[in-house]
């Protein structure tokens, strides 16, 4: 679990020019998904029940274009393009996740985002999460706070599960992998990993649970926010997650405010 102990973080420029990067290459990398799905796409999948869509390539395409082109000596680590081989030695890396959600970008709903992190030393440093459709762009960079539209957030001071509002997914709704833990808690579906997490990061979730695996690129940006806006993400044994190592799975996951986290975690040890 992340300690209260920890030095603060003094911002390099650096890592300032970095975010400055990021956001406005998700910014036009936004763009070009919503043209996408305003116009129409082609679909195909990479695995069944697993779709990729020409945007989810384009976005991808151009992110790497932008974010390597100004940084050639940064790691790439993208659900949509090959990784890298120099990524693990790299001092800093990109994670992304062209489109979070791809099923809902199909659909024609409004769960999907754009979701980008840069990766050092493990841990996010800058991170940024777009819902065109919503207009939400919520990003942060290490020690400097979390921004909806250009706005602080912080997570809520939620402490009590009864009335807590918690984001789960179809999937995980259907198999009810959780969910009968918290039965005075208000349980609201999202699908796409990385927006429920956003969610929780600009206080319109109390927390969020996740029981099945995720890899990097879909929670490495939205770890950075909700912990920049006050609140935890961690497994569900408490332990920090690390990022860009050879291994991108993790098995699950629990983001929150701290006031609602330490009953989150304990009632999940019931499970």
């Amino acid at each position: 679990m992340i300690s209260d102990d920890a030095e603060p973080y003094q911002t390099s420029a650096v890592i300032a020019d970095d975010h400055a990067l990021l956001c406005d290459a998700v910014r036009e990398a936004s763009a070009i998904a919503l043209d996408f799905a305003d116009r129409g796409f082609d679909v195909r999948e990479k695995n069944p029940g697993d779709p990729v869509t020409e945007a989810d390539l384009a976005v991808d395409a151009a992110l790497k274009e932008r974010l390597m082109g100004q940084r050639p000596h940064y790691g790439w680590l993208s659900e949509e393009s090959e990784a890298g081989s120099d990524r693990l030695k790299a001092p800093r890396t990109w994670v992304i996740d062209p489109i979070d959600g791809t099923k809902g970008f199909v659909e024609g709903n409004h769960e999907w985002v754009v979701s980008a992190a840069l990766v050092e030393n493990g841990r996010p440093v800058a991170a940024v999460i777009a819902n065109p459709r919503t207009e939400q762009f919520v990003e942060a960079f290490k020690g400097g706070g979390t921004r909806l539209n250009g706005r602080v957030v912080r997570v809520t001071a939620q402490s009590a599960l009864n009335g807590a509002k918690l984001g789960s997914s179809r999937n995980e709704q259907r198999r009810q992998l959780w969910q009968h833990l918290f039965p005075d808690a208000a349980i609201e579906v999202v699908d796409a990993i990385a927006y429920k997490i956003a969610l929780v990061a600009i206080g319109a979730l109390d927390g969020t649970i996740a029981l099945r695996p995720k890899s990097d690129w879909d929670i490495a940006a939205g770890d950075l926010l909700v912990t920049e806006a006050g609140g935890v993400m961690t497994d569900a044994d408490g332990e920090t997650m690390i990022y860009n190592r050879p291994e991108i799975r993790k098995p699950n996951l629990v983001a929150a405010g701290q006031d609602i986290f330490p009953a989150l975690r304990a009632a999940l040890s019931q499970r």
